[in-house]
């Protein structure tokens, strides 16, 4: 079987390199021929363990290649997967513009019936766009070609994406045709044999599942930050609580641990986007309105700690910056926590100095010679005024205290995602302040 993946970014190549690694011959398109090359000699764009290792595998094996030309890519395909990037435009709303791109492109290239799948996260109704858009390029070249649309929403983690894909908890295909149902069956035989669940729906609800999964996940989290906040205030541990109420089966414990407020690439787009879906169709979502202004507080939260502490005055004051990625084990740093922070103790004359373990390049191209980049996480402390841990890194998690201790010019740390035991560190000597932590 042979398929086309649109876009090699984070979603476009991992799809393609699992789907090349269960045996199907993947051709993974991109107009960017500098990134086109760059994968053809092996080496990638991206932050994501072990993805690396399987594109150079199945390259070898022929089963994974890549071009810039999309006619290339969809020559004998059965299926094209469009995963180009839909970033959030000023009124919230998903950017479909590259999506509206490649499905013209595909209407002034195919031959022969094909299936085309969105994979991009979009809004309900975008693979009825794309239907009218490569319906009006084939009805400019005055030929009849049927194909069928799908939606096949990613449900992946950056950080563990692979696994994601190859072990999926779930896989959510809609379709409005048998034939298409037929297609994305045997696409997806291997997981059918590994028992990994499949569900097969309309259109329109398998594109509203991937926003209102990660809106439910950011509720999560936002609800939980703000019962850290209330713990502040009261002289409450929000461990304990979390605990409490993970323990209830009806809750669980996934997703309720507080911190300096959610970012990355999809949450925050996600969320505004399914507001402003519904915002389009005469909907007010309250609830999930309500988690996207706690969680714009939540990253001011760290902050505002960090004022108090120095009594306002913050001119000329060092800190080390421990984790610039929203999350550990990717080079992510879009709407990330720690970005936010790094701007506002620069609006007031700090001095940052920052270390992480994959993400310093891309923060490097934000905030170019305005901070300090270390060479390695001590490196980073080096006559601080005050440590502040944005990313919950293993590497972070049982530092060197001591030597930690004689780095610093004031022993104090912001535990921006309640790493560390509060009583070790006070025992250490160190002035400590925790999310909703006695």
């Amino acid at each position: 079987m042979k398929i086309a993946v649109v876009g090699t970014g984070y979603v476009g190549l991992v799809t393609g390199t699992c789907f090349a690694e269960t045996g199907v011959n993947v051709t993974c398109v991109d107009v960017d021929a500098e990134k086109v090359m760059q994968l053809k000699n092996g080496s990638i764009p991206i932050y994501e363990p072990g993805l690396e290792v399987m594109i150079k595998r199945n390259v070898e094996k022929l089963r994974l290649s890549f071009t810039t030309d999309i006619k290339v890519g969809i020559e004998g395909a059965e299926a094209i997967f469009i995963a180009v990037g839909t970033p959030p435009g000023d009124d919230g709303s998903a950017d479909l513009q590259n999506v509206k791109k490649v499905a013209a492109e595909i209407g002034r290239s195919i031959t022969e019936y094909i299936l085309v799948v969105t994979k991009s996260t979009v809004p309900v109704g975008t693979s009825e766009v794309v239907k009218q858009v490569i319906q009006k390029e084939l009805d400019a070249r005055k030929i009849k070609i049927s194909f069928d649309m799908a939606s096949n929403p990613e449900f992946l983690k950056e950080g563990s994406a692979v696994e994601d894909f190859l072990k999926p908890e779930r896989i959510v295909i809609g379709t409005d045709t048998e034939k298409a149902g037929e297609i994305m069956k045997k696409l997806y035989m291997p997981f059918l044999l590994n028992n990994h669940p499949i569900l097969f729906m309309d259109i329109a609800s398998a594109e509203i599942t991937k926003y209102a999964a990660n809106a439910m996940l950011a509720t999560r989290i936002s609800f939980i930050n703000e019962i850290a906040n209330l713990c502040d205030i009261l002289g409450a541990d929000v461990n304990q609580v979390r605990k409490g109420i993970g323990s209830d089966s009806r809750i669980g414990s996934k997703f309720i641990y507080p911190g300096a407020g959610y970012g990355g690439s999809c949450f925050p787009k996600d969320v505004k986007a399914l507001i402003k879906t519904a915002n389009d169709h005469g909907y007010e979502l309250n609830v999930v309105k309500a988690v996207e202004t706690a969680n714009e507080f939540q990253k001011t939260v760290l902050f505002g700690k960090i004022k108090n502490h120095f009594n306002n005055d913050l001119k000329n004051k060092i800190f080390g910056i421990w984790g610039l990625s929203f999350k550990p084990h990717t080079d992510d740093i879009r709407e990330a926590s720690a970005i936010n922070l790094i701007d506002l103790l620069l609006k007031e004359g700090v001095k940052v100095k920052v270390y992480d373990p994959a993400a310093m390049n891309e923060t490097k191209k934000l905030f170019g010679n305005r901070i300090v980049y270390a060479t390695d996480m001590y490196e980073a402390l080096g006559d601080a005024n005050a440590m502040a841990l944005l990313t919950e890194w293993p590497e972070f998690r049982i530092p060197d205290f001591e030597k930690v201790s004689k780095l610093m010019k004031n022993k104090v740390i912001f535990d921006g995602r309640n790493i560390y035991d509060p009583s070790e560190i006070k025992k250490a000597g160190f002035k400590y302040y925790g999310i909703g932590r006695r």
